[in-house]
């Protein structure tokens, strides 16, 4: 047996003793954990006890923390999925960031008073998306020296018109209009109605 092989056997093995010995210490979260790992894998409680062997009940009194399963019957669960015991107790579910955000909290890039843009998670690291509520009011243009810029970028108008040109091609767009283009091609937006339009819009990877 090669040498990797060999330490592959033995780290798995140490990850499933740390995860036995865990269950010793973690019973009363077993239950929401098997119930979180089994919405993360699309499974209903009939579909995993289908695939493991056991009732529906055992599924839901487990996940109810109601019983607290043997290590063999756990084991047994999560062949139904199917994951190991060690990455059972080892899986992150918390946030590494925050989720939500409120109006307020949206960062304002400033393109003067003609052009808000509010963006979504300006302080999330490694973003690989970047989202904006775009405000366009009446007349405002981001300008003849049209934009560009690698990625791609997409957007849908909530109110107002805004007319959007990507290279040789150009429309109006109305609510409920949307766009999709390379962003590598020269583009521009402006706003030509008697009231402002409002827009949102996604980029990848992050322009700003």
């Amino acid at each position: 047996m090669q040498r990797v092989q060999v330490l592959r056997i033995l780290n798995d093995k140490i990850k499933t003793m740390a995860a036995l010995e865990q269950i010793e210490d973690d019973n009363e979260d077993i239950g929401t954990r098997l119930r979180v790992v089994r919405q993360i894998y699309g499974l209903t409680q009939r579909e995993l006890a289908r695939r493991a062997g056991v009732t529906n009940g055992a599924i839901s009194l487990i996940e109810q923390n109601r019983v607290s399963p043997s290590i063999s019957s756990l084991k047994k669960i999560l062949d139904g999925i199917p994951l190991s015991l060690a990455d059972f107790f080892t899986l992150d579910f918390t946030a590494s960031d925050n989720v939500f955000f409120t109006a307020g909290e949206l960062t304002e890039i400033a393109f003067g008073d003609a052009i808000s843009m509010r963006m979504v998670g300006r302080r999330v690291q490694d973003r690989a998306l970047q989202m904006l509520r775009e405000v366009y009011q009446p007349g405002a243009d981001t300008g003849e020296a049209m934009l560009r810029h690698h990625g791609e970028e997409c957007g849908i108008v909530v109110s107002g018109t805004l007319v959007v040109t990507v290279g040789a091609q150009e429309k109006l767009l109305n609510p409920g209009d949307a766009y999709y283009f390379n962003s590598d091609i020269p583009h521009r937006f402006r706003n030509p109605g008697p009231a402002p339009c409002v827009l949102i819009s996604a980029s990848s990877p992050p322009s700003f």
